[in-house]
């Protein structure tokens, strides 16, 4: 059975509340899990201490059965020491789109025209 450790989304429209759950990956996404080990409240400030709750002692039980972590959920493992921190690097992000280069480049090209003449 392949385990993950994840999210499973509760509270109302507009109002997340997740649970910190160890779950079959098959299952949906908030459908059965085999354990809650924590709680992750989005709405509360970032440095607050309710903000991530975990079950440490139950967390470590599932990484060593095997179980996979996602990415959101390893990043809260990161912050709380549990796992080593891992080099994220997102090239693009900073690179602007292709309407953007356009426009860009139109500008670059107007501007080139009116100091020839």
């Amino acid at each position: 059975m392949a385990m993950k450790i994840r999210l499973a989304r509760g509270g109302s429209k507009k109002r997340p509340h997740y649970s910190i759950v160890a779950a079959d990956s098959r299952m949906p996404r908030d459908g059965r899990f085999i354990e809650k080990l924590g709680t992750y409240n989005p709405l509360l400030a970032k440095d607050s201490e309710d903000r991530v709750k975990m079950d440490m002692d139950r967390v470590n039980y599932w990484l060593g059965q095997g179980a996979q972590v996602t990415d959101r959920v390893a990043r809260f493992l990161e912050a709380a020491g549990a796992m080593p921190k891992k080099d994220r690097n997102n090239a693009k992000k900073g690179t602007p789109g292709k309407a953007a280069q356009d426009r860009a480049a139109a500008k670059a090209a107007k501007a080139a025209e009116a100091t020839e003449e």
